[in-house]
């Protein structure tokens, strides 16, 4: 079967990749651009990080990442230039999840700081 052009093979090998790249920046409390970000990528290729395909892969990770209890792990991914905040995807999947999200900053921080304690938390259980 195939998943916006990837095997679900190499899709799922994916997210896990984003994820480790994730959990990498949680447990340093540090943010990535949405280019570093998709270099951490190996088993598959986004075009550019306008690729129409990556709004999914990013949704799909912070939906199993909130699903978890461990809040919307693509927080942590930015802009590089300008407002160096999340694109406005992650907001709208924030409003599709069930979250209020009527002031856009607050709501962003506290899920920053949400992924950033969930890896805290699970590196001294390590």
């Amino acid at each position: 079967m195939a998943r916006h052009g990837f095997s679900d093979s190499a899709w799922e090998a994916a997210k896990a990749d984003g994820k480790a790249a994730l959990v990498e920046c949680a447990r340093a409390k540090k943010m990535i651009s949405y280019t570093d970000f998709m270099h951490q990528i190996r088993s598959i290729s986004f075009d550019t990080p306008h690729d129409s395909r990556l709004p999914q892969f990013l949704a799909e990770i912070s939906t199993e990442e909130a699903k978890a209890g461990r809040g919307m792990m693509t927080a942590l991914i930015v802009r590089k230039t300008g407002d160096q905040r999340p694109g406005g995807g992650f907001f709208q999947l924030a409003k599709r999840l069930g979250y209020e999200v009527s002031d856009p900053e607050e709501f962003w921080l506290e899920e920053v700081n949400k992924v950033f304690a969930s890896w805290q938390n699970e590196a001294s259980r390590s």
